[in-house]
C-alpha cells in the first residue's frame, strides 16, 4: 500500500474480510509492527519511535473499537478519565486523583457526543449505542488528532450506527480531527466519508473521492461478493447534528 492522507479528511476503508483493513488501522498506531516499509504520521517515521515516544504519539492518535474496552463497573465520566492516566504524575496515579481541567475536558467530550446526561451512570446500564459513544468521548478527551475507527458500528442496529457515525463526523467537520474508519457497510462509507480506500488482500484497489466509486470498482474491490450487491446505495445530502 502507498497512500497519503491529508490533515482533516475522512476516509473510509472499505473490503472484503481479509483485505487488511484492520492490519491497516493498528500499524498506524503501533498496535502491528510493519516488517518493511514506512508509516509517516506529521512527518514523523513511528516506527522508529522509542517506547516513552509511543506512547506520548499515541495521545494524539485515538483509536475506536467495535467492543468499546470500556469498565463496565465504574460510571461513564470515570471511564472517560481513564484516557488521560498516561499524562497523571505518579502520586496522582497512586491517589486516583484527576485535575480539574482534565475533568472538564472529559465533561465536554461526554457533551459533544450528546450524553453529558449520563456522566454518573453506570456504563453497564447504557445500551451498546451509548456505550459507544462513551468509548468515542473517551478518545476526545485526550484532543486527538487523528481518530482510528476500527468497525466501530458492526455490532449496533441501523439507526443506532447512523447515530454514532453523525458523531464522528461532527467531530471531522467541528474540530478538524481527520477519521479514519473501518467499515463492512458500504452505504454508510458512501454517506460519510470523504475519500474511500477499498482494499483487497492487502492492495489499494481505489483510493480516491466517494464521487468516483462506481459498480465496477466495488466489483473489482469485492470480487465475487459483489452478487451481494445489487446497485450502488443513494446518495443523499445530509446534516451531522
Amino acid at each position: 500500500m502507498n497512500l497519503t492522507i491529508q490533515e482533516g479528511e475522512f476516509v473510509a476503508i472499505i473490503g472484503p474480510s481479509g483485505a487488511g483493513k484492520s492490519t491497516l488501522i493498528r500499524c498506524i498506531n503501533r498496535m502491528h509492527h510493519i516488517s518493511s516499509g514506512q508509516i509517516t504520521v506529521n512527518h514523523t517515521d513511528i516506527h522508529q519511535l522509542n517506547n516513552k515516544e509511543v506512547r506520548q504519539f499515541r495521545q494524539k492518535v485515538g483509536m475506536v473499537f467495535q467492543s468499546f474496552n470500556l469498565v463496565s463497573r465504574i460510571s461513564v465520566l470515570q471511564n472517560v478519565l481513564v484516557a488521560n492516566v498516561p499524562q497523571l504524575s505518579f502520586w496522582q496515579k497512586l491517589a486516583g486523583s484527576f485535575p480539574r481541567e482534565m475533568k472538564q475536558r472529559a465533561l465536554e467530550a461526554l457533551d459533544k457526543v450528546g450524553i453529558l446526561d449520563k456522566a454518573y451512570t453506570r456504563v453497564d446500564q447504557l445500551s451498546g449505542g451509548q456505550q459507544q459513544r462513551v468509548a468515542l468521548a473517551r478518545t476526545l478527551a485526550t484532543q486527538p488528532e487523528i481518530i482510528l475507527a476500527d468497525e466501530p458500528v458492526a455490532s449496533l442496529d441501523p439507526v443506532t450506527a447512523r447515530m454514532v457515525l453523525n458523531d464522528l463526523k461532527r467531530v471531522n467537520q467541528e474540530m478538524g480531527i481527520t477519521i479514519l474508519l473501518n467499515i463492512h457497510h458500504i452505504e454508510l462509507a458512501l454517506d460519510y466519508a470523504d475519500k474511500i480506500l477499498g482494499s483487497r488482500k492487502g492492495e489499494i484497489i481505489y483510493f480516491g473521492p466517494v464521487s468516483g466509486i462506481s459498480q465496477n470498482i466495488l466489483a473489482d474491490i469485492y470480487g465475487e461478493q459483489i452478487e451481494k450487491i445489487n446497485s450502488l446505495p443513494s446518495r443523499k445530502e445530509k446534516s451531522y447534528v
